[in-house]
This record gives C-alpha cells, structure tokens and sequence, in this order.
C-alpha cells in the first residue's frame, strides 16, 4: 500500500467539503477469527450471534483492504477514507491532514489472546518506507482484563547482539533474553517501533497503533499448523527493525484519578488519555486542531457535542468525534472508563 502517496494530495485544499455534516462516528467492527483467538470479544462488545476464536477486533481502520465503515446516522455504510477524502481538515485536523493526507493515521482495536502470540517486532517509520513503502508501527496496549496467569513480554531483559539474536532462535532460548511481565486489569505498554514484544494467554487489550499492517514475526516456540507445517518467521528481516537496548522499565506508571483525565501516553504518533467518571466531565478541543476517538472500556456513557448531537457508546464501542468540534460533554450512567486519543 502506497500510503505515503496521499500526503500529495494534502499539498492541496485541506478544507473539506463544508456541506457534509460530521458528527461523532461509529464504525462496523472488523471481527478477524485467528488460531489463537478466544471467545471474550463478541461478548465485551455485546454482538449475537456471539462467535468463538475471534482474536482481534478492528474498531476503526483506514489499512487497505480492512477499511472501516460508518456504522451511524446520515453516513453509515460509507467507508473511511471516502469520509476522509470528502471532508479533510474537519474530519482529521489540518496538521494531521497535512501529513497524512486520504490515509487515517490510527488504526484501533481489540485484542482477545486464548494462547501466546508470537514473538515480533514492527519496523520505524524510515526503515518501512525504505522495504514498503509504508509506515512503521508504534503502537501501545492496555489490559482490559487478564485470567490469573496472563503475561506478556515487553523488550530484552538481557543486552545481546544481532548476531546473539539469531543464535538464540535457532537455539530456541530467544524467550530468556525477553522482560516478562504478569499483567493485570489497568496495565499500561508502550511499544515502539522495533521493541520485542508479544502477548501470552489470557490477555484482553486495547490497542492503538499506527496505520500500518507491517509485523516481523520472530519466534513462534515451534508450533505447527494445522497441515504439520512451522510458520513463517522474518527472522533477517526483523534482525535490523530490532532495538537491542536494555530499559529500566518498560511497563507506563501512572496513578489513577477518578472524573479527571490521566495521561497514560504521548509521543509524535499519538496522545493517550484514561478518563474514569462517575459524573459529566466536559473536555474542550478549540486549541488541538486533531480528531479524537473514544474507547469504552467499561460502563456506558452519552456524548454530546457543541453541535447537538448525541450518541450513546457503549462497553466495547469505539466513537470518532471530527477535529472541527470543539467541545464534549461525556454523561456517564454509571462509573466508566474510557481511553481517550488524538494526535498534538
């Protein structure tokens, strides 16, 4: 995907078309059944029939060939992009346009994991550009939920080098050079691109990331398909996406508030808020120049914007509101928790 090409057009008019009315937007989840998916997704998002083995829900997407589409009001069945292309600047923000152009810089879901992931990495923005004419993939995870013995690895524990790296997966003891962390409810990881990662069993995430669909797989602990085969491993790929670096810490600390935002992350790709209320809280855009997507994580709540209008978001339901409003007044019917993100 040439995905870098569509800034081009943001060289030109970035108004958009003022006669299409915008307003917080729903999308159709993308529901994607995996090997390893398990059976809380349909449920937490409350959709029936509700299906086993989905691993991942794609709440708003513009990656090609996965392109999200209005699910409400005056533009439900339009796609994206096509909502992108038609109002620019007052969909995204007219920075945000101005760099990425027809291409929805985030890509937001879901992640439902009954056995381990694999092991990977995803390349920076420079070095996708160079092998894909892409973009890289920073991206972050909070815990939703975990079973008693979740876990996930999140960057080295050890120093090593590239060519250390390729020993230990052909020695299998690639895992002993991994930072392995217990997760619970709440846990936040920043993952830039080239940290190791992976997500064990018994992890329910949200996770926002880059508009890129570009993953190097590591280390597969020598599973087999269904037809006896090993998957498919990046291992020279991955070997110059790596950041071998040892860090202190790499799990986010923060300290919760209730009816206050608390920022969890912030770095060039995008800005995370935790908003926990239990009375109407009132968050003001007028200075962000940036869309900004809500996702609930629990409870249900009404937003009303500047504009009048309204709509209700639900535990599971992700909700776009467009650069152009200016201010919203979340109403929750009970304590809930959202993840709020934009782009400064």
């Amino acid at each position: 995907m040439n995905t870098y090409a569509n800034k081009q057009h943001a060289a030109q008019s970035s108004e958009g078309d003022s006669g299409v009315a915008l307003y917080p937007l729903k999308f159709e989840p993308i529901l994607r059944p995996m090997i390893w998916g398990g059976s809380d997704i349909c449920k937490f998002k409350n959709i029936t029939p509700a299906e086993d083995g989905i691993g991942e829900s794609w709440e708003i997407s513009g990656v090609e060939g996965k392109i999200s589409i209005v699910g409400n009001g005056e533009l439900a069945g339009k796609p994206i992009d096509e909502v992108l292309r038609t109002s620019k600047a007052r969909l995204v923000g007219k920075k945000v346009y101005e760099k990425f152009g027809n291409t929805f810089p985030l890509l937001i879901k879901f992640i439902d994991a009954r056995d381990d992931l694999s092991i990977q990495v995803h390349p920076n923005d420079k070095l996708a550009k160079e092998r894909h004419n892409s973009f890289g993939k920073t991206e972050m995870w909070y815990v939703i939920k975990a079973s008693s013995d979740a876990f996930l690895y999140s960057g080295f524990s050890t120093q090593i080098t590239s060519d250390e790296y390729i020993k230990t997966i052909e020695n299998n003891s690639f895992t002993d050079k991994l930072q392995k962390y217990d997760v619970k409810t709440g846990d936040v990881f920043f993952l830039p691109a080239g940290r190791v990662h992976a997500i064990g069993a018994g992890c329910f995430i949200a996770e926002i990331q880059q508009t890129s669909d570009l993953t190097y797989r590591i280390y597969d602990y020598n599973r087999k398909d269904a037809q006896g085969n090993l998957r498919e491993l990046h291992t020279e790929l991955a070997k110059d996406a790596i950041d071998y670096n040892v860090y202190g810490n790499y799990q986010t600390e923060y300290t919760n508030r209730l009816n206050q935002p608390v920022e969890l992350v912030t770095c060039e790709y995008f800005s995370t808020n935790l908003l926990e209320m239990d009375i109407p809280l009132a968050r003001h855009y007028n200075a962000l120049d940036s869309f900004v997507i809500y996702i609930c994580m629990q409870g249900h709540c009404t937003l009303k914007d500047n504009n009048g209008n309204s709509v209700f978001i639900g535990q599971g339901e992700t909700v776009l509101v467009p650069a152009e409003t200016e201010s919203v007044l979340i109403i929750p019917s009970e304590t809930t928790k959202i993840l709020e993100t934009f782009i400064k």
